[in-house]
């Protein structure tokens, strides 16, 4: 017995010295293995991404190797050697990473469906006259449940900025998509539950008890968003992704699990978002002053249709909370030996098996030589002295492609990115219009972001903002 303790000890012990002994070879990136045999730099990358890998660039500079688990990242953080990942289909994947997460966290399985096709299928519906209605939709049922929620009161009511912006996106969002008015309310409830838990579940950072609360919650938004549940309309958003799900032979328990990872993927984001917005412009006088001034005597229409409005003021606010706020992270697997030249002109050799991430957030969003004082919030960073859009940003001498990246390596070819721009500037235009909105407290700061959110899409933030707000007179 004790001879085979003595083996089973032995065995892993030598595991662990297998794994943990990779030296760098000439021209890789540098290596940061971390102090823990295998584990590496796991528990601080966990806790907090953006701190971790913002001492690893002062230590490394914009490319370098850590060991996080078992696994070997390159992190790469020059804009300039983005294309070269993401152009590459061929030496870097999005690989199984992506759909175990899903199952992980969605419970899902689309082990028949092409992401290609169902990237196509939501270019029909995120375009084009498709669009349209979408957009419409979304901002009737916005100023429905802004009248409803007030029910014509024109009395001061106080709340948290942020669950305001998310509770009244979220449920107007839903109705567009999903078109159930009777469980809104129920289905909000239950995704607040499941997306507070998620960061970590992914992480696999979930304490035992949340984790029941994230299961029940799952359980419960998947019996909300089944066809029983719904009564949908034929042609409606959802209809037609259950439609499109049955074409693809999906059964009925993995297409209600596919409509969560719908709702979360369309819904996540704006209120988010359009908290960052607002709690900026709250908090910054100038900034609303300015913003205030540009969207004077103009209507819903005027912004919905920025060809004849221009409003370069309000899109460049958009453009500087995005960069502030969105931290996406971009991942590939290294299926083939490559060799990349950083904009120094030194060769790296990336070495298959291991996985690359890109975090745009850190560079080029936050990177001080892209973005002078890239912590501070200036409303007219995107903005030229004419007052056009300003899309011109050096490093190392060189313009820059990718100066901020908040929608992830699709960029403009990100589906659903005219859909949430539309939504957040149509919200918070109805927000300043049709509300006069106060700090509770004079001098009040924006709360601090919570930092398992990195890697997510949009931050969200550890506290609230306490606003107090009503009707206009008018």
């Amino acid at each position: 017995m004790v001879w085979t303790i003595f083996a089973i000890i032995s065995g892993l012990c030598f595991l662990v010295l297998l794994f943990s002994n990779r030296t760098r070879r000439h021209n890789e990136p540098p290596l940061d293995k971390g102090l823990i045999p295998w584990l590496g730099h796991a528990l601080e990358f966990g806790k907090d991404s953006a701190k971790f890998l913002t001492r690893m660039k002062e230590k490394h500079g914009d490319i370098f190797t850590v060991r996080v688990a078992g696994m070997y990242l390159t992190v790469l953080l020059d804009p300039h050697l983005f294309d070269t990942v993401l152009d590459d289909a061929v030496s870097f994947e999005v690989g199984q990473s992506r759909s175990k997460l899903l199952e992980r966290t969605f419970g899902l399985q689309l082990n028949g469906v092409k992401d290609s096709d169902e990237r196509s299928w939501m270019q029909q519906q995120f375009h084009a006259k498709s669009l349209t209605q979408l957009c419409t939709k979304m901002t009737s049922h916005m100023n429905n449940l802004l009248r409803n929620d007030f029910n014509y009161s024109k009395d001061w009511r106080q709340d948290g900025l942020f669950n305001l912006c998310y509770s009244l996106l979220f449920r107007a969002g839903y109705l567009t998509l999903f078109g159930n008015e009777g469980n809104a309310s129920a289905v909000y409830k239950e995704f607040r539950k499941f997306d507070d838990r998620l960061t970590k579940l992914a992480r696999k950072s979930l304490k035992r008890d949340e984790k029941k609360l994230f299961t029940s919650a799952r359980e419960k938004l998947w019996e909300l968003l089944s066809p029983t549940c719904l009564h949908c309309e034929s042609e409606s958003w959802q209809q037609e992704y259950i439609s499109f799900l049955q074409k693809e032979g999906v059964d009925g328990e993995m297409q209600k699990r596919a409509l969560l990872l719908q709702l979360w993927t369309t819904q996540c984001n704006a209120g988010p978002a359009a908290f960052w917005l607002l709690g900026f412009l709250l908090t910054h006088p100038e900034a609303m002053g300015a913003i205030q001034s540009e969207l004077r005597g103009l209507t819903p229409q005027d912004v919905q249709s920025p060809g004849a409005h221009p409003t370069p003021v309000f899109d460049s606010v958009l453009s500087e909370t995005l960069r502030l706020t969105a931290a996406v992270m971009i991942n590939r697997d290294v299926v083939q030996n490559k060799s990349v030249h950083s904009s120094d002109g030194r060769e790296y050799f990336l070495r298959k098996g291991d996985k690359i991430i890109i975090f745009p957030f850190l560079s080029p969003q936050t990177n001080p030589d892209i973005h002078p004082e890239p912590q501070m919030f200036k409303y007219d960073r995107f903005l030229n002295a004419d007052m056009t859009e300003k899309t011109t940003f050096v490093k190392d001498r060189r313009k820059l492609k990718h100066y901020t990246m908040p929608w992830g390596a699709g960029g403009k070819m990100c589906v659903g990115k005219e859909f949430a721009i539309f939504t957040i500037k149509q919200f918070a235009f109805l927000v300043l219009t049709r509300l006069d909105v106060e700090l509770c407290e004079t001098g009040a700061r924006l709360p601090p972001v919570d930092p398992s959110r990195y890697g997510f899409g949009m931050l969200q933030p550890s506290g609230d903002l306490r606003v107090r707000y009503k009707l206009k007179a008018t």
